[in-house]
This record gives C-alpha cells, sequence and structure tokens, in this order.
C-alpha cells in the first residue's frame, strides 16, 4: 500500500477532532458548589445518605438524583430521594444485605429500610438507535431492545454520568448532587429552567415522546406540580402524537392517573390534560362530557378534584375509586338512562349501568377491584339515597359506602343538581344514627324521583350546605 503523506501541522484541529471536542464540552456539568445551592444533607433522607455514603466509600460514584435535588432546590420536601451511581446492581447488592433487584425493562436496586426503599439505579448509556425489526433483535443485545416506532421496551445498557443525564426525561429532573463534594452537576442548563420555572424536555422533544409516550402525562403532571410553564418546544408535538398512548397498557396509564390526581395537584393536572387534549386516552367519557356545552360535569368534576386537594393537603385519606367515580359518571348516566327507558327498575337500572361503564373503561385505564367494586357500590347508593323512606333508610344506615356515597351525593349537588333536601335528611339520619336516636321517616322517591341520577337539574334554591361532602373518602 502507498505510503500516506505527512499532514502538516497548521495548528488547527481537523473538523472530526473539533466536532469531537465540542460534544465534549457540551457533556460537561456545570458545577455549583456548596456555597451556590440550597442542598443540605440534614435535608437529605437518613437513609439515602447511609446509602450514599456507603457506595462513596466502596469507590463508587453516588449522586443523589432527579425529583429529590430538583424538590430541595425548590425548597420541598421531596416524596422520594432516588440514588445515581456507576455501581451495577449486582455490585450495589454486594454492598447492602437489605437489598433486592427489580425489574426487567429497567433493572434497579431497592435498599429498604423497614417501610422505606430507597431505589438506586445504575448509570445509563446514550440513547439507542431503534432496531429494523418489531421488537428488536433480542439475540444481539439482549440489554437493550428497542420497538420499531421508537418506544423503548428494555434499556439495561450502563453507561457514565453524563450519558446518563441526557437520557433523562426532564431538564429539572437531570441534576446530581455528588455527596463528595456536596455539589450539584447540571448538565442540561437545568438550575436556568428551574430559574424561568419553565419544563423542558432533554433532546428532540418528537423522538424523546415516542420512546415513552407517558411523557406527555408527565409533562403535564410535572407542570402542575411545579406550577411551571411547559416550553413550547416540548408542548407542541403533544397535540400529533397523543395516540401514542393508546399503546401504552392500561394499567401503567392507572398508575399515572393516581399520579395525576391523587397527589394534591388533581385540579391543575385536569386543567393541563385538556390543554393537550390528553384526557380522552385516560377517560373518553369525561372528555366528551368536558367539551359539551353543558357545565354540569365541569362543575362536579371540579368540586371532586379541589376537594381531593383539599383531602391531601390535611393528610386525610382518599381513594381512587372517586376519581374515577366522577371521571366515568356521564358514560354511567348515559348507560342509566337508556336502561330507564327499557323498563329496567332504577336501582338494577343503575347497577347495570355502573358495571358497563367500569367493564369499558378497563380498555383504557384498568381500575383494580379493590377499587371498583366500592366505586359500582356508590354509584347503586347514588339512586337509594335519592329514594330513602323508612326501613329501607335504616339498613343503609349500616352501609360501608353510605359515607362514600353520600360525600358524592353532595357534590353532585353542590355542581347544582337539586338534591339539597336529600344531603341534608341524611346528614341529620347518619348524626341521629351515630348517636343511637330515633331516624325520621324519609319519603319515597316515587315515580316522580326515579330517574333523579340520570337527570342533570340545575339547583334554584334549597338550603344553605351544612358539612357537605369530602371527596376522596376512604370508600
Amino acid at each position: 500500500m502507498p505510503h500516506s503523506e505527512a499532514r502538516p501541522d497548521t495548528g488547527v484541529a481537523s473538523a472530526g477532532a473539533a466536532t469531537a471536542d465540542a460534544e465534549t464540552a457540551q457533556r460537561q456539568p456545570r458545577i455549583i458548589p456548596r456555597d451556590g445551592h440550597p442542598v443540605s444533607r440534614k435535608n437529605i433522607d437518613p437513609n439515602a445518605v447511609k446509602v450514599l455514603y456507603r457506595l462513596n466509600k466502596a469507590g463508587f460514584q453516588a449522586h443523589l438524583v432527579g425529583g429529590g435535588v430538583r424538590d430541595l432546590l425548590l425548597g420541598r420536601r421531596p416524596k422520594d430521594f432516588d440514588i445515581a451511581t456507576d455501581a451495577t446492581p449486582e455490585q450495589v447488592r454486594s454492598l447492602f444485605r437489605n437489598c433486592r433487584l427489580i425489574g426487567r425493562r429497567f433493572r434497579l436496586a431497592h435498599v429498604v429500610f423497614g417501610r422505606e426503599v430507597i431505589e438506586v439505579a445504575t448509570f445509563r448509556a446514550d440513547q439507542p438507535e431503534p432496531s429494523e425489526e418489531e421488537g428488536g433483535d433480542e439475540g444481539d443485545d439482549p440489554d437493550r431492545v428497542v420497538h420499531d416506532d421508537g418506544r423503548i421496551l428494555r434499556d439495561n445498557v450502563f453507561g457514565a454520568i453524563d450519558a446518563d443525564a441526557f437520557r433523562r426525561d426532564f431538564t429539572v429532573n437531570a441534576l446530581y448532587y455528588d455527596i463528595s463534594r456536596f455539589a450539584v452537576l447540571d448538565f442540561t442548563d437545568a438550575m436556568a429552567d428551574i430559574e424561568a420555572r419553565r419544563l423542558r424536555l432533554i433532546g428532540d422533544p418528537e423522538a424523546r415522546y415516542r420512546e415513552d409516550p407517558v411523557r406527555m402525562l408527565r409533562a403535564a403532571r410535572f407542570a402542575a406540580k411545579l406550577d411551571f410553564d411547559v416550553d413550547p418546544a416540548t408542548a407542541d408535538p403533544i397535540f400529533e402524537l397523543g395516540p401514542l398512548l393508546r399503546d401504552i397498557p392500561a394499567s401503567r396509564l392507572f398508575d399515572e392517573v393516581l399520579k395525576l390526581f391523587q397527589s394534591g395537584h388533581a385540579r391543575r393536572s385536569l386543567d393541563l390534560l385538556v390543554r393537550f387534549d390528553l384526557l380522552q386516552y385516560l377517560f373518553p367519557a369525561a372528555d366528551t362530557a368536558l367539551k359539551a356545552p353543558d357545565d354540569g360535569f365541569k362543575a362536579l368534576v371540579y368540586r371532586v378534584l379541589e376537594n381531593t386537594d383539599r383531602r391531601i393537603a390535611e393528610d386525610k385519606p382518599v381513594t381512587p375509586a372517586f376519581i374515577f367515580a366522577v371521571m366515568l359518571w356521564p358514560d354511567v348516566l348515559d348507560r342509566f338512562a337508556a336502561l330507564l327507558e327499557e323498563g329496567e327498575p332504577p336501582v338494577m337500572a343503575m347497577q347495570q349501568a355502573g358495571g358497563q361503564a367500569a367493564d369499558a373503561q378497563q380498555a383504557w385505564t384498568s381500575l383494580p377491584k379493590r377499587f371498583s367494586g366500592p366505586m359500582r357500590e356508590m354509584f347503586v347508593l347514588q339512586t337509594k339515597l335519592e329514594r330513602y323512606r323508612g326501613k329501607r333508610a335504616q339498613r343503609l344506615l349500616d352501609h360501608p359506602r353510605l359515607r362514600a356515597a353520600w360525600d358524592f351525593l353532595c357534590l353532585r349537588r353542590d355542581a347544582g343538581e337539586d338534591l339539597a333536601e336529600t344531603c341534608d335528611w341524611w346528614q341529620a339520619a347518619m348524626e341521629a344514627h351515630v348517636a343511637g336516636e330515633p331516624v325520621s321517616a324519609g319519603r319515597d322517591g316515587g315515580e316522580e324521583r326515579r330517574s333523579g341520577s340520570g337527570r342533570r337539574r340545575r339547583r334554584r334554591g334549597g338550603r344553605k350546605r351544612r358539612g357537605g361532602g369530602d371527596a376522596g373518602s376512604s370508600a
């Protein structure tokens, strides 16, 4: 082969070298020293600090990462303290006897302290390229499988901290607190986004949403939780890519519903889901009702979500059964009215309508039986509570779902339905029952009230609310 001519040293780097140097420079973090940020070990969970120090002492990098760092920077108390490290899951397990490895899609280490779990994740490598065949070629790389539409089906390819940072979803979730020098590492200009109260995806938004469509729901959730604005480049693709959520398992969407509506920011979460037109992929009947000219359902769902947020703020229990009950209510009413037209008795019609609506919902967001059962009972009790009289009312006073059903009834009243007298009577009856006093006879709903649950009537007066319902009552 001919000998290559030596290239003269011009003092200028080649284009390839310049590109490599630029990419390396882009991946260098901004290091915020201890005196430049408010993150302190005293505000980090003591068990998380133990894990950080043991990993560090064993020679591994150990960083608090994600929401824990973000919330501490914002002056909030983090719910979780997750850790990122260059130790593999097996190496983490070798350091902690109280560790178990979980996950197939994303392998993680859980270090268990009683009822508390500290999640430890190994740094992930750069983003994978989609495979040519659907489902990926597991024979070539069993640790990384990517669908041909861009969805990551499995990814256990480990890498360095800079690659891990750029693999994360939003910039504000890609901050690292380095326990060895008490510094915050910022690879993605996240500090500027926190200052601007801006939610921004890392990388190309369309590609990131295709990797995992649930990120569209997470955009709404984090914007609601943090009261941030969604960056336009992050928001714009959602309107076109929303249908990708139909490919997500209903069980996973159930988990997202809990995070959206049972984390203390349910009302704002709903507003953002409606703004991005994503509610239709979670609760299609509720989405249709909210888009209708009648504001009756909107008033009801807002009332329920506001009460749920209040209960969470007061550290009171909430249940998914209540959220699902209000979201399915328009579908239940439609089915109930149709069954009444077919001649079904009201209680039987409501029982069938609630069951049918709950079954249909499973195709969108699943609801475990431990929640769907109480929800169906709440639906049936709506009709029974509206038709109260004598012994039938007495028997209902011992029903385990009575309080939750009454809460829902009163929220319907607050949203405009003519149920003030009914709610007041049941409140007095429950108080008398608890005190061991006789309960006054109620009235029979009769034919004139038999379809009351199906009417979306405006209240024209009635008594002022006393006490009222508590959305999210432990059904």
